[in-house]
């Protein structure tokens, strides 16, 4: 099977991939459904990628 790959970046360190949680608040709404927020990773902004790092470059003579 294909393996597919993420052409804009490596997979954010800090939610490996994962950029948005659902977080209950402790409350239930009418219905009986917990009440929830969302909550997007600081890290990388919510796109769960991060750009790719420059590769060292060293000038000799």
């Amino acid at each position: 099977m294909p393996q597919h790959t993420h052409a804009s970046g490596h997979v954010c360190g800090h939610c490996d991939g994962f950029p948005t949680v659902a977080v209950t608040t402790g409350t239930r709404n009418s219905d009986g459904t917990r009440r929830t927020i969302t909550a997007a990773c600081p890290a990388c902004k919510g796109t769960g990628t991060t750009p790719a790092r420059r590769a060292l470059t060293t000038a000799g003579r």
